[in-house]
């Protein structure tokens, strides 16, 4: 989907109920997705909670009043953000009027730091926000990555933000040499009630995860098309699973497959909302659904590709060993990364085979699985539905 195809032409509604107790603004699937956890595990200790979001079908269906699905307009890359300038901007003038208005007592800004950095700054400009002299705490969960670029956002972030909570345990000393309360809160992939999309299987067929930004599955589903031709000409009997967030991305996926039909019988397509799905390997983009391949134990390989200039302005500012963040955290890389035109079919076809064959990948995909767990799970007792709600105790 191109964002600009999707201009807002009215304003959000009212919230339910009168003045929300809180309000998401998530951008993203991935982060619509961790929101929904801890939205579900808040409303089991808060049932009385007045929710609203900016954010997908996932806190909506976790019980938020959806005031605008986000996730549907998701871009990535500088030039693609420039592009649809004035969509965005319409958008986030809507955003900040809505909340001038309705005034909800806490905000929890969800990953999405381009929208939600500039939010939390207008908020504090306009007096809205605690930081600005207002009533209107403001949590991040799921923070920017100051690891990986725009390392000085951090003491902004301090002055605009009340807490922080991450989900990787390095990201607390990122923030050591700030005022900004930041915990730790454990990772909503290992927590205890989470149900993991994928399974390891060695007779299961394939994963193919392009992503959940159109532009991106634009540039990336071809080329794991082109891997997994490849590998059916040394194993003819090859299946594969394609998973889709939403049902637009399905339709530009179909779309895609249909101008390549020497695939289409041995490709399905699968929503992310089945549980459970066996795999024997994966190619896939570099977000969320990486890292869940790698709890799963899955073999296999990233592959990413960015507009031209993008990709470039990311070299300039990326300051990255890795682009996975399963490699980041095991500081190796447990999967293969195939970026821009290094993602050519012969090498991700002899990554899917090996994944396939060789029993070594399975071992080593395993292994890194539970190294994984370890380190993702919080020190203490706590959970980001507890961290939030002490947050709320105080608005």
């Amino acid at each position: 989907m191109v964002a600009g195809s999707l201009p807002v032409t009215t304003n959000f509604p009212e919230p339910v109920g009168g003045r929300p107790d809180l309000l998401f603004v998530a951008g993203e699937h991935s982060g619509d997705e961790h929101a929904a956890l801890l939205l579900a595990d808040l409303r089991a200790k808060r049932p009385d909670l007045k929710v609203a979001c900016l954010g997908g079908v996932e806190l909506q269906a976790a019980g938020a009043q959806l005031l605008f699905d986000l996730t549907a307009v998701s871009i990535v890359g500088f030039v693609e953000v420039v592009r649809h300038y004035n969509f965005f901007k319409d958008l986030f003038n809507r955003t900040l009027d809505w909340i001038e208005r309705y005034q909800p007592k806490h905000i929890c800004f969800v990953d999405y730091p381009g929208f939600n950095l500039r939010l939390a700054e207008q908020l504090s400009a306009r007096g809205l926000s605690k930081q600005g002299g207002g009533r209107i705490g403001l949590s991040y969960y799921v923070g920017p990555q100051v690891w990986a670029w725009k390392a000085k956002r951090r003491f902004k972030m301090a002055q605009l933000l009340d807490r922080l909570g991450v989900i990787f345990p390095f990201e607390v000393d990122c923030f050591a040499d700030t005022d900004l309360p930041t915990e730790f809160v454990g990772h909503p992939f290992v927590r205890a009630s989470y149900q993991p999309p994928f399974t390891y299987d060695a007779a299961a067929p394939l994963l193919l995860l392009p992503g959940s930004r159109s532009a991106a599955v634009g540039r990336i589903f071809p080329l794991l098309l082109a891997g997994f031709r490849q590998a059916r000409a040394s194993k003819p009997d090859l299946k594969a699973r394609v998973v889709y967030p939403s049902l637009k991305i399905q339709e530009q996926l179909e779309a895609i497959l249909r101008t390549q039909p020497d695939l289409a019988g041995s490709i399905e397509f699968k929503p992310n909302t089945t549980e459970q799905l066996p795999a024997s390997a994966v190619l896939m983009s570099s977000g969320t659904m990486s890292l869940a391949c790698a709890l799963s134990a899955i073999p296999g390989a990233i592959v990413y590709r960015l507009n031209p200039m993008s990709y470039w302005l990311g070299r300039v500012l990326v300051k990255v060993k890795y682009i996975g963040i399963a490699n980041l955290l095991l500081d190796r890389p447990l999967h293969s990364e195939y970026i821009q035109n290094a993602a050519s079919p012969n090498k991700l076809s002899a990554e899917l085979l090996h994944a396939i064959n060789d029993p070594e990948a399975a071992k080593e995909a395993a292994l890194g699985a539970s190294e994984l767990r370890q380190l993702l799970h919080a020190d203490s007792d706590i959970s980001p539905a507890e961290w939030l709600a002490r947050g709320l105790e105080d608005a």
